[in-house]
């Protein structure tokens, strides 16, 4: 039998071997799961709940965590140059973005049990971060100019920096965990005005709108880190914030779920751990808030991203968001 001509074999045929398209599309729901566990770590200490609780999650979550990025390595070392192309399309640029925090998470999670561990994680984090900001900026650069319209997603690739601060002061680098705090927030404050500016002059297309939430994100380890860091009156400030941001979703939530069900849903996983998180560290009468939070992100969360996983072991995911070949 004649082999087939490459022009006519299926746009969306599965290359042979092991992992090679892997999606970043995995990464956004990913680093809910860990947003969420340590949320629950904070839940525990709230609310005196024993203590295997969190850290059964955490522990899962982990291991989940580590098989994902290693599905991702195991991409890029078939062909490096696969991360370039992922970075070219939104989905990619928000997924390898997620990817990089889930590293610091990752360390801010572990540090408890294996100290140095986190600490190595936390470093490989701040290169990869720093990779990917060079790697972005060329792509952005060199891309069309409509590519390089501010999105949602650039929080996690430019104001994320702010989760590698409360990373770090959990870590206890407190001088660094400053000096990325201000940096972050700066970038933060820049990408909301030029995005609250955007929104006003032009609608959102459906299927983006769950990027949206992405907003959220920020204001949260902002102010989660400025409590870590001694600045209970910003926190407060922050806590507010969020707060009001997440009655204008919730009052939103039709319109901003109008496209029904898709792997952008896992934008809003992070935003709502990290909300939970940041009403816990509060305390006080955010306390009851913290919890119902908790609860609500975990029975939204989990779902998402059961969803979004059970794609990508069917193989759909990558097709979906247009994930490179390696």
């Amino acid at each position: 039998m004649a082999p087939v001509p490459p022009n006519l074999m299926p746009p969306n045929a599965a290359p042979k071997g092991l992992w090679r398209r892997t999606p970043p599309a995995i990464f956004p729901p990913t680093l809910g799961l860990l947003g969420l566990a340590l949320a629950w770590r904070k839940g525990a200490v709230a609310f005196d709940l024993p203590a295997a609780v969190p850290d059964i999650l955490i522990g899962a979550v982990t291991l989940f965590s580590l098989f994902a990025l290693l599905t991702y390595g195991a991409k890029l070392a078939q062909r490096p140059g696969a991360a370039m192309e992922d970075l070219k399309i939104l989905p990619g640029r928000a997924g390898l973005s997620a990817a990089v925090l889930c590293l610091y998470l990752l360390a801010a999670a572990t540090a408890p049990y294996a100290l140095l561990f986190g600490q190595g994680l936390f470093f490989v984090g701040v290169v990869a971060h720093l990779v990917l900001t060079v790697a972005l900026i060329i792509t952005l650069i060199k891309g069309p100019p409509e590519q390089r319209r501010v999105t949602p997603a650039w929080h996690l690739s430019f104001s994320g920096w702010i989760v590698a601060a409360m990373a770090a002061a959990g870590l206890g680098y407190t001088l660094l965990a400053t000096g990325l705090f201000w940096l972050a927030l700066v970038i933060a404050v820049v990408i909301w005005t030029i995005s609250l500016q955007q929104f006003a002059r032009e609608s959102v297309p459906a299927p983006l709108r769950p990027l949206l939430a992405i907003h959220l994100a920020p204001a949260a380890v902002i102010g989660t880190t400025a409590a870590s860091l001694g600045g209970t009156a910003l926190a407060q400030v922050f806590g507010i914030i969020t707060g009001a941001l997440l009655v204008i979703f919730l009052a939103r939530a039709l319109w901003l779920l109008k496209a029904g069900f898709s792997p952008f849903w896992g934008a809003l996983t992070f935003p709502m751990a990290a909300t939970a998180s940041l009403w816990l560290s509060l305390g006080g009468p955010w306390r009851l808030a913290g919890a119902a939070m908790l609860v609500a992100a975990t029975l939204a969360i989990l779902p998402i991203a059961y969803r979004i996983f059970q794609m990508w072991a069917k193989g759909q995911l990558a097709a979906k968001t247009g994930a490179s070949v390696a």
